[in-house]
């Protein structure tokens, strides 16, 4: 894939996956996929329907009892196979996820497409690991045991940030568990969703195991959640989306899974490391141009650090090179859309009111002007209920504000209803601890923000949801637990009997 034309010609019989081939969408709606960085059309398809959904789900439904069927060590090999073509196709997958989303090609190269690919190998292993509780006579008289089973078919939504790899966290423990599943991806951002489930046809795992249906929220996304041949729900986006998708998940009494919005604290102690923490804020609020619901976010600085910081890290955000994603050199490419940008751009200029920008706040001029381009952003005095404290901004802007004792950081980090991510900066160990207890977030780092990996869980509290992603722990969220419970007596009257009708 170098090049529009091929991306058009790939997807020239349609943007919808459904039981192993691609087909058109039937909504009478046409949808633009658009280079952020260029403002140029990639290649325009028709959305799906509520009937594409339908069919989708139906191949869903099919595919389910062979897939549920298939020993652990089938879903094993097959998805050791879906590792080694994602491998193999690493520089398309690479190209394509820059194309659609800005993304610069190093970030894609190095994180998005490894990380998926390391998440399809380890799902492959622990496949083969999904056990139950072991057998005992805990009545004495009964032998029990504890299955985990396949749910059933899943309805996923994933976001546009990260396209390729949110395909990865939905579909890999569904799957390697034994649903099947129909993947909604953001509308905007469809095209390595479309490759990945190609992959896996390509990997020999069956037609209709992993369907995708490209389609907007309002029709294709809510007919999915609704849909009563869909046994669980798992969506990552905004938490507003996610309260909706509750709405219509729980009328139906489907499992549910939410990852939902963040806004990650930096906490940085009086004796943490200055230059690592400016290193560390600057990247984990740059990360995908800041589009990233763990990103760093608001960054509390105890006062003897707090003007270092700032100087630090206005220092070298401006260090920072924006370019043409496909260069190697680009540090940082647009936002995803300029509907995006004007929208991160309305954050800062409304906090001018009321805070100070240090650094960035605007898009730059020259060459970028076509894209939808924005600076790297610090900004300082804004105070902790206003709007660009307490927001979910999602784009390259970072927030600082003072703070004095170890009990104000603390419950400054906390004082926002989201709860995803967080870290804290120190060198002394039961600071450190500290923070890691009272720190109210899905997963907190210690002197370093962003990295995951997939033997670990990824989700959120408060207001980011709950559930998880990758791990074993995601097993939880596409298995049902069923207790076996045998007699081992052959006694024909029990004795519990006697509780219901005549005597000892």
């Amino acid at each position: 894939m170098s090049n529009r034309f091929q991306v058009h010609d790939r997807y020239a019989d349609g943007a919808q996956f459904i039981g192993g081939r691609l087909r058109p969408g039937t909504s009478g709606r046409k949808q633009n996929i658009v280079n952020p960085a260029t403002g140029e059309t990639v290649h325009s398809y028709e959305l799906a329907g509520a009937a594409d959904v339908d069919a989708a789900v139906e191949a869903a439904r099919e595919a389910f009892p062979g897939w549920a069927g298939a020993t652990p060590g089938e879903r094993s090999d097959a998805l050791h196979s879906f590792a080694s073509v994602l491998a193999d196709q690493a520089p398309d997958l690479a190209y394509a996820e820059s194309l659609q989303c800005g993304k610069p090609i190093k970030l894609t190269t190095e994180f998005d497409v490894p990380g998926t690919v390391d998440n399809t190998a380890y799902f492959a292993g622990a496949a083969r690991h999904l056990q139950g509780q072991s057998a005992g006579e805990y009545s004495g008289d009964h032998t029990s045991y504890v299955r985990r089973e396949p749910i059933g078919v899943v309805g996923s939504i994933a976001p546009w940030n990260y396209p390729l790899q949110m395909a990865a966290w939905k579909v890999l423990p569904a799957i390697a568990a034994g649903n099947t599943i129909v993947l909604k991806p953001a509308e905007i951002t469809p095209l390595t969703s479309l490759m990945f489930a190609e992959a896996a046809k390509e990997a020999g795992i069956p037609d209709g195991v992993v369907n995708i249906i490209n389609g907007a929220g309002k029709n294709a996304g809510e007919h999915l959640v609704g849909h009563p041949d869909v046994a669980m729900t798992s969506f990552t986006g905004s938490t507003p989306v996610g309260k909706r998708v509750a709405e219509i998940a729980t009328a139906t009494v489907k499992r549910l899974h939410l990852e939902l919005g963040g806004k990650a604290p930096f906490v940085v102690f009086d004796d943490a490391d200055l230059q690592a923490a400016v290193h560390g804020a600057v990247a984990g609020s740059l990360i995908n141009s800041g589009q990233d619901c763990t990103a760093a976010t608001r960054a509390y600085v105890q006062r003897p650090l707090y003007d270092a910081f700032v100087s630090g890290v206005a220092d070298l955000m401006a260090t920072v090179r924006l370019g043409d994603p496909l260069d190697p050199a680009t540090d940082l490419g647009p936002l995803v859309s300029h509907l995006q940008r004007d929208r991160v751009a309305g954050f800062v200029d409304r906090a001018r009111a009321y805070a100070t920008v240090v650094t960035g706040g605007e898009a730059p001029q020259g060459v970028l002007t076509s894209g939808a381009y924005y600076r790297p952003t610090l900004v300082a005095g804004a105070a902790q209920d206003s709007e660009i404290v307490q927001s979910e901004i999602f784009g390259p802007v970072l927030v600082v504000l003072p703070f004095d004792s170890d009990d104000e950081g603390i419950a400054l980090a906390n004082d926002t209803p989201y709860g995803l991510a967080a870290s804290a900066w120190s060198r002394d160990v039961y600071r450190a601890n500290r923070a890691t207890r009272e720190i109210k977030a899905g997963c907190v780092w210690i002197n370093d923000h962003i990295p995951i990996i997939s033997e670990m869980p990824h989700g959120g509290y408060k207001a980011s949801g709950f559930g998880k992603d990758m791990s074993m722990y995601s097993f939880e969220e596409y298995t049902q637990v069923k207790h076996v419970m045998y007699d081992n007596t052959a006694v024909v009257r029990k004795d519990w009997h006697r509780t219901i009708f005549g005597d000892r």
